[in-house]
């Protein structure tokens, strides 16, 4: 990888379209398997059709699959259904064979050779040090065909041909599909990748969702709930839940929801603590909103995805900001203790602590910026450059002017007393 300059997913998106015509011209199924960004999924779109009747839940996957082949930029389209399969039972009439000299086992070592193969004879060369088998082997049309096994013939102990038909049955059915099951449940797959412009699976998953919601399927007059976060309340009834990618990505940003509101609580104690005020953490922690608003438009910026990695960037940046904050506040509360004016002491401390709070955010960028390009970690490094530069421009202008505006307003509700 060293030696190109694209991507493995552009090369995959490349190559798409050809193999797929490849794929058509010899009747076969051949798919570009991606390796994913996260925990492996079945497939970057995945649909769960759930009921009680497992041939129902086939016609309703089958729907579902037709709504895929009309989605925009949804490929690779697949399920779960297997094909009707031929199965052949061969059963020996153990008497008839016996009266004519037959045994079992001349029976099934001719079926093998007619299906597998066999080696008949072995060549001895002086110039090779094994022996060349030579094998024989049957058409593949041959073996496709119940008669080629008929017709064999096999010796008996009298040392005659005896036609295979005279000392066996064939009978032909179907062969029982596979029922897949998930968390004990029966289930079917309707699978499917995204390849475009837009290539996130949530994009053709919220597609789709909509198009089954303007045009319901239905089994048996019920229309098919659908649900995008949990299994179906009701397994006796018939439902749609998506999976794959999406799946791992609400999880993921739930957890990290979860871990981000836990920090942000953990973070307004522990500067309750340090200050002894309820309101002044609160000054403090304003400017951790406004990472968004270089987060945001930095991954628009450099076309890329908000990730889970962007996520934990977004973290790590409440607690730079708190820092930068704490840093402004403690000098000014310092130069207060002193006797220095509120205004003054504001344009002091905003004047001492602007060049350290610099030099810290352009550290923390430069350290970011050697993994902007990785596939994984690039989402964290565009949430801390773009997020501290933001946030640290913000920080020296709106720390002081809200310390400003609360300690003033607390000092003329004292006086007010």
């Amino acid at each position: 990888k060293h030696y190109r300059d694209r991507q493995s997913h552009e090369i995959a998106q490349g190559v798409r379209n050809d193999i797929r015509d490849l794929a058509k011209k010899y009747n076969a199924s051949i798919k570009v398997v991606e390796v994913p960004p996260g925990p492996p999924v079945l497939s970057p779109v995945v649909a769960e059709v759930y009921g009680l009747d497992y041939q129902g839940q086939i016609e309703i996957a089958k729907e579902v699959k037709s709504i895929f082949e009309t989605t925009d930029d949804i490929v690779d389209i697949d399920d779960s259904i297997e094909a009707p399969q031929r199965r052949i039972t061969i059963k020996v009439d153990t008497q008839k064979a016996a009266l004519l000299g037959v045994s079992h086992q001349s029976v099934t070592s001719a079926i093998g050779t007619v299906l597998g193969g066999e080696d008949v004879i072995y060549l001895h060369r002086k110039e090779l040090k094994y022996a060349v088998p030579v094998r024989l082997e049957f058409p593949v049309e041959m073996k496709d065909q119940i008669s080629s096994v008929l017709n064999l013939k096999v010796r008996s102990r009298n040392n005659e041909l005896i036609p295979m038909s005279e000392v066996v049955t064939a009978t032909e059915s179907t062969l029982e599909h596979s029922i897949h099951h998930k968390d004990l449940l029966p289930v079917v797959y309707v699978m499917g990748d995204m390849s475009g412009e837009t290539d996130s699976p949530l994009y053709g998953i919220f597609d789709i969702y909509g198009k089954i919601n303007s045009k319901p399927v239905e089994r048996y007059g019920e229309t098919i709930e659908q649900n995008l976060v949990s299994a179906p309340d009701d397994p006796y009834f018939y439902s749609l839940k998506w999976d794959g990618e999406w799946q791992v990505t609400y999880d993921t940003f739930k957890d990290m929801g979860i871990a981000y509101a836990f920090g942000m609580i953990l973070v307004y104690l522990l500067v309750v603590a340090q200050f002894r005020s309820y309101m002044v953490p609160l000054v403090i922690m304003a400017p951790i909103p406004l990472t968004i608003i270089g987060v945001m438009p930095g991954h628009a910026l450099m076309d890329k995805q908000f990730t889970a990695t962007s996520m934990i960037g977004m973290i790590a940046l409440a607690g730079i900001i708190v820092r930068n904050s704490i840093l402004l506040v403690d000098f000014i509360n310092e130069q207060l203790r002193h006797g220095t004016e509120l205004k003054e002491a504001i344009i002091n401390a905003s004047t001492v602590r602007t060049k350290p709070i610099i030099l810290t955010a352009v550290a923390a960028m430069v350290g970011a910026f050697f993994i902007i390009d990785d596939p994984i970690f690039g989402g964290l490094a565009i949430s801390l450059i773009f997020g501290i530069l933001v946030s640290t421009l913000l920080t020296l202008v709106v720390i002081p002017v809200l310390y400003y505006v609360y300690v003033r307003n607390r000092l003329s509700s004292v006086m007010a007393k």
